[in-house]
């Protein structure tokens, strides 16, 4: 049995959309939409771990949880280690899930795969991984392609390597990797006690810190990617979409 904790990192600074959690979707801000299917997978508390005081007020208002963390950190996992310390300093939580806060149509069900990957005692981290459905998707940089192997019908597969160019080499599905995480509490604390690696550094893909190290990273399969918001552009896609399901 796992115990999870899912913290929701978010911060106001953004390069190409500032205040993006912030940003009104359908009438909610867009990281009140991520809580609300963080806690419709029901699989633990939900917490918001926030760089900025306006992000905590907004999700406290919204009947939600918030931590403050120290803006300065340096990542995601980062913010979400300091948060789970500050919540659970106990260690009653062995499993923390880190949920990207600019995923406005996270379906809930797919938290809950990552909680029944992380069943498998063989991995230290499991992660999400979608098909890969067009060139376009294929070749873009922006798309983080994963090489694990699902052929023999197994459930959960090792995560070989991370790439922003397509890979494996050869006939067959290509992956799509979702960057949503669940940690054993181990895992993490090492995690963020190391520095960055040297082919982390060259893709600017954490997980690859992980691997080096010696971590075992699981992949699970959903159906297809969530949408993420990075841009005034995507912004507008999600509140075309969450709009139009709210009639």
């Amino acid at each position: 049995m796992v115990s999870p904790l899912v913290v929701i990192p978010a911060r106001l600074a953004s390069t190409r959309l500032p205040d993006k959690p912030l940003a009104d979707i359908a009438g909610l801000p867009m990281i009140v939409h991520v809580l609300n299917a963080a806690l419709a997978a029901a699989v633990g508390p939900v917490i918001v771990a926030a760089a900025d005081q306006a992000i905590c007020d907004v999700v406290t208002r919204a009947g939600g949880t918030a931590v403050l963390t120290d803006p300065d950190l340096p990542s995601g996992s980062d913010r979400a280690w300091q948060a789970a310390c500050r919540i659970d300093p106990d260690s009653r939580h062995d499993l923390i899930i880190n949920l990207q806060g600019d995923l406005p149509t996270f379906p809930p069900g797919d938290l809950r795969a990552v909680v029944d990957l992380m069943r498998d005692e063989r991995f230290d981290i499991g992660t999400l991984v979608a098909p890969v459905t067009s060139e376009a998707e294929r070749d873009a940089a922006s798309v983080v392609k994963v090489a694990c192997d699902f052929s023999s019908g197994q459930a959960y597969a090792p995560a070989l390597y991370f790439s922003r160019q397509s890979i494996p080499w050869g006939a067959g599905p290509l992956w799509h990797h979702v960057g949503v995480y669940g940690w054993r509490r181990a895992a993490l604390a090492q995690f963020v006690d190391l520095p960055p690696s040297g082919l982390e550094k060259r893709e600017n893909l954490e997980q690859l810190r992980a691997l080096e190290s010696g971590m075992r990273i699981g992949c699970t399969r959903i159906q297809a990617a969530p949408f993420g918001v990075d841009t005034p552009d995507d912004l507008e896609r999600a509140r075309r979409l969450l709009g139009a399901a709210k009639k």
